[in-house]
């Protein structure tokens, strides 16, 4: 494994159109965290970078709906995101913004560099415009159904439901989200990226370079190479961004897809300029070792876009890893801004202060590394009491408070070590190199388990010995296990910084390992007859009333919520339209699961003149043993096509109310399968 000078870790730059929820801490900004922690505690040169995404069509959008400018927006939300991740112990080393001067001059100095190069093409095409609002839609911005899945909630530029990748005039009965009004098709020309060029480069870079990678990770980004990559617009018509350095594209800005991972770049610019350090080493010496932490939404952007640039330019280094997270979810629903479904930090930290290392454990404890994960108040409960109180504390608890009743605050002698205690000693030595390992790894969740695991290590030492016991036999004795017991807790303080940085400072500074790093942990760091203060309880227990009040906040929320958001109703067709249409009622005959797909399910269905195999995206609606033998309404002159390998032969028609809820839409009696609706 190749050892590097430094270090170059990025958290991806959260959008400022509106604050940020645990979701996002858990995608990127979290792992981030810890990671740059140990390495700093190793005393490892690292520089830890971010800011904020202040360009683009979802700043615009916002602006919209409150009837203000974008520039409002970002200055709103900007210090709200910087100022709540600082409050939570993120410690970017520098965190900037995508609409500061630095960063318009390096996006475009990158463009021009490209574009110098004749890598940049300009092409003329047909894309969406809203008429009502007079402007050309960002894909972000369209909605309507997955050509490929049948999706109907698809953006313009990705499905996620199904992962393809699309461009907004890819959608069935595309929709701005602008007016909700069907957009037209209007010529303008813009400038490509051949990201073309770079497949085969990209095949061998991630397919034989990075097997390490996380398995999703490198699952995605071969499913896109394999699809076979396509040129990328790298500019777009509004008038909120980084204009395109060119004399012909007036009214034009970069893309937002291009110019927000340039963002790390013009940040560490801004970060050198500040501190009176070089930028340069951090992104074009190959002894840094770059690592973005990212949600899986962005892996296609981290993964073969940015690279491509970053190989197309020539200057840079390229990433290491890209160790991206999955989804979390809440309360056993996905987090929903639109349905306000979300617990947002900046009102978690006003609502339950002075617990921000409780988020962090309990996050990180359920950190959806390989899957998609849970929060719920009552796990977030559970593990603060059990785990954080009832192990961690507790053990601190126990040690101070019985070296302060009985040996003045003063940690006692230990002259004569028996073989438990050396055994118990050699075993907090390996602690350390364990914890960091599978940091290393990007295992935090393992991580944070093993540092538990060596609370849990002190806890059985002083429950076999009982040294409150031994106070009354053998004060001696009860001094050394005493003594063994302090040096666990002073290596979980040094080992809980990454996880828990507010902790770990009270802790250090009370026993005077202020300076102590990583290597330290595992060896003797207190002497006796070091005078020592209690620290009292460092965690306190919650109750069910606790987690009610939260659940039921939660639920208020999105009660409050405004109107519901139902589908636009389509343009008007004519009874041909229609009449093309056969639909049929059926009987499912037999329903599983498909392989790797959370929505899918794949059905058989008995028409009475035929069966047919049909795929449908019901999973999260219904269980298979719960819709074989109900009747159901189907199109069967529907083209095939293969969903996840499947090929299906029509489509269940269902009702989807406004909350996103399905429903069959069945016969008020049963009927002969093969009946037609008319």
């Amino acid at each position: 494994m190749k050892t590097y000078k430094r270090h170059t870790v990025t958290s991806a730059l959260p959008y400022v159109n509106g604050p940020i929820h645990f979701g996002h801490l858990v995608g990127c900004f979290l792992p981030a965290d810890i990671y740059v922690r140990y390495l700093r505690s190793k005393g490892e040169d690292v520089l830890y970078i971010c800011g904020s995404d202040e360009n683009g069509m979802a700043i615009t959008v916002r602006a919209l709906k409150e009837g203000v400018t974008p520039k409002d927006i970002v200055d709103k939300y900007h210090p709200l995101v910087r100022d709540s991740l600082k409050q939570l112990g993120i410690s970017f080393d520098w965190y900037s913004r995508t609409s500061s001067d630095i960063h318009f001059e390096t996006a475009q100095e990158f463009f021009k560099v490209l574009d110098e190069k004749g890598i940049l093409q300009k092409k003329t095409s047909q894309q969406l415009y809203d008429a009502k609002h007079n402007q050309f839609l960002a894909d972000r911005i369209v909605k309507g159904t997955c050509p490929k899945c049948g999706h109907n909630e698809a953006y313009g530029d990705q499905c996620e439901n199904c992962g393809s990748s699309l461009s907004a005039t890819d959608l069935i009965n595309p929709l701005s989200t602008l007016s909700g009004e069907k957009p037209e098709l209007k010529e303008t020309s813009h400038w490509y990226f051949p990201l073309d060029q770079f497949q085969e480069w990209l095949e061998k870079w991630v397919l034989e370079d990075h097997t390490d990678w996380k398995a999703h990770v490198y699952g995605q980004v071969k499913s896109w190479l394999k699809a076979g990559l396509q040129p990328r617009a790298v500019t777009r018509d509004l008038d909120w961004g980084v204009p395109v350095p060119r004399g012909d594209a007036d009214g034009k800005v970069l893309y937002v897809w291009f110019d927000a991972p340039v963002g790390y770049i013009s940040s560490t610019k801004e970060w050198a300029k500040e501190t009176g350090k070089d930028w340069e080493p951090y992104w074009k010496d190959e002894d840094t070792k770059l690592v973005h932490f990212i949600g899986k939404d962005n892996i296609v952007f981290h993964c073969i876009f940015f690279p491509a640039m970053l190989k197309a330019h020539g200057d840079f280094i390229l990433p290491d890893n890209v160790p991206a997270n999955e989804f979390l979810n809440l309360e056993g629903q996905k987090f929903s801004t639109s349905k306000n479904w979300a617990v947002w930090l900046h009102e978690y930290l006003a609502d339950v202060p002075g617990k921000e290392d409780v988020l962090r454990y309990v996050l990180t404890a359920n950190m959806p590394e390989a899957k998609d994960a849970d929060f719920n108040w009552k796990d977030y409960k559970d593990r603060n009491n059990n785990e954080l109180v009832d192990t961690f504390a507790n053990l601190t608890n126990r040690v101070f408070v019985l070296i302060h009743k009985n040996f003045e605050g003063k940690v006692p002698e230990a002259n004569v070590l028996n073989d438990n205690d050396k055994d118990t000693l050699a075993l907090l030595e390996e602690y350390p190199e364990r914890i960091g390992g599978v940091i290393e790894e990007y295992k935090f969740k393992a991580a944070l388990n093993e540092w538990m695991n060596l609370a849990r290590l002190g806890n059985k030492y002083l429950t076999e010995n009982e040294p409150w016991k031994l106070m009354k036999t053998d004060k001696e004795r009860a001094g050394v296990v005493l003594y063994v017991g302090m040096q666990i807790v002073a290596s979980l303080a040094i080992t809980c910084e990454p996880f828990l940085p507010f902790t770990a400072q009270k802790l250090k500074g009370i026993l005077g390992l202020d300076s102590s790093q990583w290597n330290d942990a595992g060896k003797i760091l207190v002497a006796q007859g070091t005078a020592i203060e209690n620290p009292g309880h460092l965690f306190s227990k919650i109750d069910d009333a606790f987690v009610n009040a939260r659940v039921k906040s939660l639920e208020e929320n999105q009660a409050s919520n405004t109107e519901p958001e139902y589908a636009e109703v389509k343009d008007t067709i004519q009874f041909d339209d229609f009449s093309k249409l056969d639909i049929r009622i059926g009987k499912v005959t037999a329903a599983e699961k498909v392989p790797k797909a959370k929505k899918l399910l794949k059905l058989s269905v008995d028409l009475g003149f035929e069966s047919r195999t049909v795929v449908s995206g019901i999973a999260e609606h219904y269980s298979p043993d719960e819709i074989v033998g109900k009747q159901v309404t189907m199109l069967v002159n529907l083209a095939p096509r293969k969903l996840r390998g499947v090929e299906s032969e029509g489509m269940i028609l269902m009702a989807e109310d406004a909350a996103g809820g399905l429903k069959f839409i069945v016969p008020e009696q049963d009927v002969t399968e093969g009946s037609s609706v008319a």
